[in-house]
């Protein structure tokens, strides 16, 4: 053997070495079926506590600020106020990548957070009413991997297109649709640039690329379709598009449009290569709190978890949430896909988090519960005239709830017997109630709040020992229905085209505390094969919120985000109004460390291995529940003196 081939053998030896070292994630979710879990073991419960900073990366795009959850606004203060930083990167291919809050997209070395390229879109944000980018998604060639556009990076942008870049360079891979991207404007109904958005990731599963969208809520009647759609990810040729209404119904109207007003698919859609499904969560059919002018057609995958053939789109199994939901109880999170053993018997699940605080197990195959759920009597009483309600309501015997099912002015809680009071009087002058009381001129209280319970952060799954970690929120909103004729002007949520509007506000005490009892968020864990509660623990401070002393005294505070596991049974989560980034043992709750962020960081967080180092990444850049301000900060930590 000469020197020379001997030196190639043991460079490719020492390559092989490196790229064995790398843990990726690929996803959003970790991987195509979510989880929000890594095999990633650099970091234990022995060394977390001596995480530091590695690096930081600011995009610059974003609009500063801090948000009034409370505020009344209008439709040109949506566009103006402050941007919400909720992306989660990828890390594929020896390159992190993640997108703004108006859709910029940049490529980083994983080592350092320095800038290889980005993109900019030139959305309008002018004409745009939200600022959501959760992720992008990432497609490699198996047969040209290193040829242009061999690898692809797709991004949904909020103006409604759908653009492939080249991973190596950010240029638009030219072959995709026109000039590298589609506009998913095209067959639906005349709306505004506001009322369509793109917002989460992509699906990708073999060489389908597949969207849903954000459709503006309670805005009107017959808004835009909540068509899911698929595409060749090489050409860009549209292959089949879904959209959510009876299935004896036409999909399409006279002008080739998809029927409008059909619920949409605004969170993060699933996929499972190996049966060939594409797992949607749905919204809730417009204008969200009113029914009673629905037609039937368009309230029939309303609140679902439904799967679909790839390579069709045709319906394989639907499973309902909520019937006929008014309490806008949409599906939020991505439909988790994980093997399950119950009773001894191993089976492809489904686990689905809800804004209910209730978890739907359901076999991946048929989409039939493999935990009980019963159908039971829920309030009957109380709707505005016109509204009709279902007799009934899907309760999961388990796992267990994490939510309290209902309030009533009995849990006023307030710091002191004065604020008490004053919550238990706010609470008697609404209608309360089970959870499913209906929404009313009088104003009702929603327990869970139309936030959740959980929301598009959870959950996470450890896939091995069967156990979901998620955050939970614990915060009551009163919900009001106003006649048209006594409607303010420049609602955000109008419901125009309805006999009602809406009006939102937290159900506070004059201090501003919540109504009801702390922790307002808890971290969560339940055993998955049993359906057991393991533990709870209250999710962050009201540090930064509230006055010393007094924020030493209530633990749990506002959140929105959501947690992230490791192979060494590790959780990361921030999403905290404290602007803490934590980590807790996951075996019982309790905290091994946290570093305080420049803001609160309202994303999941990500993680992976690179050149034998990990990483663990959050976005810090605020969200519309947080008190916080709004910014752009992406940081890495990782473990101190470790070298290349």
């Amino acid at each position: 053997m000469t020197r020379i081939s001997l030196a190639t053998l043991l460079l490719f030896a020492v390559f092989k070495l490196h790229a064995a070292t790398n843990v990726e994630w690929p996803a959003y979710g970790g991987a195509p079926g979510g989880g929000h879990y890594s095999t990633a073991s650099v970091i234990t419960k022995d060394n977390v506590n001596t995480l530091e900073h590695a690096w930081t990366h600011r995009s610059g795009d974003f609009r500063g600020g801090v948000q009034n959850l409370g505020e009344e606004l209008d439709m040109q203060t949506l566009k103006t106020r402050p941007s919400s930083f909720v992306g989660t990167p990828i890390m594929v291919r020896d390159t992190l990548y993640y997108c703004s809050p108006f859709n910029q997209v940049f490529a980083l070395d994983p080592a350092t957070g320095e800038e290889r390229w980005s993109f900019n879109p030139k959305v309008n944000m002018d004409d745009e009413a939200i600022t959501n980018c959760r992720a992008v998604s990432s497609w490699v060639d198996k047969k040209q991997p290193d040829a242009i556009c061999g690898h692809r990076i797709i991004l949904g942008t909020l103006d409604a297109r759908l653009i492939a870049l080249d991973g190596k360079t950010g240029q638009t891979c030219k072959d995709f649709g026109t000039d590298g991207e589609i506009d998913l404007t095209e067959g639906l109904s005349e709306h505004s640039a506001m009322e369509y958005s793109i917002t989460s990731a992509p699906a990708i599963i073999g060489d389908h690329v597949i969207t849903g969208a954000f459709v503006l809520d309670s805005n009107r009647p017959n808004v835009p379709s909540g068509v899911v759609r698929a595409y060749n990810i090489r050409s860009g040729k549209f292959l089949w598009g879904w959209n959510p209404v009876h299935p004896d119904h036409p999909q399409v109207d006279s002008d080739g449009n998809f029927i409008s007003g059909s619920t949409n698919v605004w969170s993060t859609i699933s996929v499972d290569e190996k049966r060939g499904l594409v797992l949607v969560p749905t919204g809730n059919s417009s204008p969200d709190y009113y029914g009673g002018d629905r037609q039937e057609h368009l309230d029939y995958f309303s609140s679902s978890v439904v799967a679909l053939d790839v390579n069709t789109g045709k319906v394989a199994w639907q499973f309902q949430t909520v019937h006929h939901d008014i309490w806008d109880y949409d599906v939020p999170a991505q439909p988790t896909l994980v093997d399950l053993t119950i009773k001894g018997l191993t089976r492809p699940a489904v686990v689905q988090v809800t804004k209910m605080g209730m978890t739907f197990v359901l076999d991946r195959e048929t989409g039939k519960p493999l935990h009980p759920v019963s159908e039971l009597p829920v309030p009957q009483q109380g709707a505005v005239a016109g509204e009709y309600l279902s007799p009934t309501q899907p309760f999961p015997v388990k796992p267990e709830p994490l939510h309290q099912l209902g309030i009533t002015p009995d849990d006023a809680w307030g710091f002191t017997f004065w604020d008490k009071n004053s919550c238990r009087d706010k609470l008697a002058a609404l209608q309360t109630g089970p959870i499913y009381t209906p929404p009313s001129l009088k104003g009702t209280v929603f327990y869970p709040s139309n936030l959740g319970g959980h929301n598009w952060g959870a959950p996470a799954i450890d896939p091995k020992r069967q156990i979901m970690i998620t955050n939970t929120k614990h915060i009551p909103v009163e919900v009001k229905l106003a006649k048209r004729a006594d409607c303010p002007d420049g609602l955000p949520f109008p419901q125009n085209g309805s006999p009602y509007c809406v009006i939102m506000t937290p159900v506070v005490s004059p201090l501003g505390a919540p109504c009801t009892a702390p922790p307002w968020a808890t971290l969560d864990a339940i055993d998955l094969s049993t359906g057991n509660i393991l533990w709870r623990v209250p999710l962050g401070t009201l540090e930064k919120i509230a006055p010393w002393p007094i924020y030493h005294f209530i633990d749990g505070g506002i959140e929105m985000g959501g947690p992230m596991l490791t192979s060494t049974g590790i959780i990361f989560i921030a999403a905290t109004s404290d602007g803490y980034f934590r980590a807790f043992d996951m075996d019982n709750g309790n905290e091994l460390w946290k570093a305080e962020l420049p803001t609160s960081g309202n994303a999941v967080p990500m993680t992976y291995v690179y050149q034998g180092q990990q990483f663990v990444v959050i976005a810090a850049g605020g969200h519309f529940t947080s008190p916080l301000e709004s910014a752009d900060h992406l940081i890495a930590f990782r473990l101190p003196n470790q070298t290349k």
